[in-house]
């Protein structure tokens, strides 16, 4: 991994030379790789974690300051208990993932002689843009590497101890193998963010992960495609035949699992048939957690004759800017559904409210209705929707996928949890013993196409 502050256009250009070695490097060079970048980052673990701990005590002081969200704060420590051990795993599951490349998901015969096949391949270059997550680094390296992709990462500011240590590390990994060194690149300076969002020649996609602010910043500044979700605004909806235990561990593992998370519960729905029956036990459970409740008019009228005055303290009026926040925090707002005759309406009502308000990352139903849930599941145009089950299952390790890149709301390429498959694309080989397009046609002497489908060996 180059330290490395030279001009965008060398950074980009030298990065897309990479890439074409890069591509070309078999299955078990790139897992080499992987195995001996686990290895050094397990090695100088101490020293990464002291470097770390360098950007917590300058981000605690800003968070106490209030010039930093304590969220940041949070995504910020590889201490936090298992967060260490869980990038070194995500590097090992992926390097035991299938490789990714050179898989055909079509072949077609189009005459005697003359094959056509759709194989994956790398996407070329990347650039990531992130905040706060030093992990990141080890994610994308390993992701980029098996992949078969370059990968330009720059870091913000408040993990810049921490980007660097892991970067020296990377590098050294990397350089005892086969893969080039420039094939992952670390950019410390923020001027040149600009100018690498201006290397469309050579950058292929650009992945931002961190604030709303940055994934906007990104998307109006360049003609690169950018993948990325700008807000987590995650809702569920309890439906009125809800159980109750599953609603109270659904709801309490959504919000207080990782509550900085972008898969967190942001926004409750809530049936009005059950403000008096499951909403107070839902409540009780979050407040509990230390949750803050934002209640609309009929909920907090509810939860006013159920609890008891301290749980009452925990529970304010909303406005409706709070169905529009993403919290990353123990907040949450609560919403309630109408009740109608038919229930089928009530859930209609659920969906829209949250196809207006989400920001298409998941949402999910409390309900004991396969047909109700379907129906939700099938309305709802997000990129995750989930029955019964914590929204915190967005995420690329609980997917299968391995380590993620990010999750990504776009409705092109790839969607959700983006791993090896999201960082492919695909190109159409043509096999043939000189055959010319001219020769097909209905006159005489043409040939005519056969187009037959032919198994892939998948």
């Amino acid at each position: 991994m180059s330290l490395t502050e030279s001009a965008a256009v060398d950074v980009a250009r030298s990065a897309s030379l990479a890439s074409r070695r890069l591509a070309t490097l078999p299955n078990a060079a790139r897992n080499e790789a992987l195995t001996a970048l686990h290895q050094a980052l397990n090695k100088n673990r101490a020293t990464i974690l002291a470097a770390n701990a360098k950007d917590v005590e300058a981000a605690t002081r800003d968070a106490n300051s209030g010039n930093l969200n304590h969220s940041v704060l949070k995504r910020l420590d590889l201490s936090r208990p298992g967060k260490y051990d869980d990038m070194l795993e995500g590097i090992l599951s992926v390097r035991d993932l299938d490789d990714p490349i050179g898989k055909v998901t079509l072949r077609t015969l189009l005459d005697e002689g003359l094959s056509l096949e759709r194989i994956s391949c790398p996407i070329g270059v990347l650039l990531i843009i992130f905040e706060a997550r030093p992990e990141v680094i080890a994610n994308i390296a390993a992701l980029a590497i098996k992949s078969g992709n370059a990968a330009i990462l720059k870091g913000g500011k408040e993990s810049m101890e921490s980007f660097v240590a892991i970067a020296n590390v990377v590098s050294e990994a990397i350089a005892g193998s086969q893969v080039p060194v420039s094939s992952i690149q670390l950019v410390k300076t923020r001027d040149v963010v600009s100018s690498l969002l201006a290397q469309d020649s050579f950058i292929d996609l650009v992945i931002p992960r961190g604030s709303n602010d940055l994934v906007r910043y990104v998307k109006e500044n360049t003609k690169i495609p950018v993948l990325g979700h700008a807000d987590g605004l995650c809702s569920a909806y309890i439906h009125s035949d809800a159980n109750i235990s599953t609603a109270v561990k659904v709801i309490v593992d959504s919000k207080t699992d990782y509550p900085a998370a972008c898969n967190s519960l942001e926004s409750l729905l809530v049936h009005e048939d059950i403000l008096g029956s499951v909403l107070p036990a839902v409540a009780a459970a979050l407040i509990d957690k230390g949750v803050s409740l934002r209640c609309d008019e009929a909920s907090m009228a509810a939860l006013a004759k159920t609890l008891s005055s301290e749980q009452l303290s925990r529970v304010q009026p909303s406005t409706e800017i709070d169905y529009d926040t993403e919290f990353l925090d123990l907040v949450l707002a609560v919403k309630t559904v109408p009740s109608t005759n038919d229930p089928a309406s009530a859930v209609e009502a659920a969906m829209a409210h949250i196809n207006v308000h989400s920001s298409k990352h998941t949402d999910i139903i409390l309900t004991e209705s396969q047909e109700l849930a379907t129906s939700f599941m099938n309305g709802i145009d997000s990129a995750g929707v989930f029955w019964n089950a914590s929204s915190r299952f967005a995420d690329g390790m609980r997917y299968g996928f391995g380590t993620e890149v990010g999750i990504s709301t776009n409705k092109i390429h790839s969607r959700g949890p983006v791993g090896l498959e999201g960082l492919t694309i695909y190109k159409y080989l043509i096999r043939g013993n000189g055959h010319g397009a001219g020769d097909y046609h209905d006159g005489q002497g043409g040939r005519q196409y056969l187009h037959t489908s032919l198994p892939t060996g998948e």
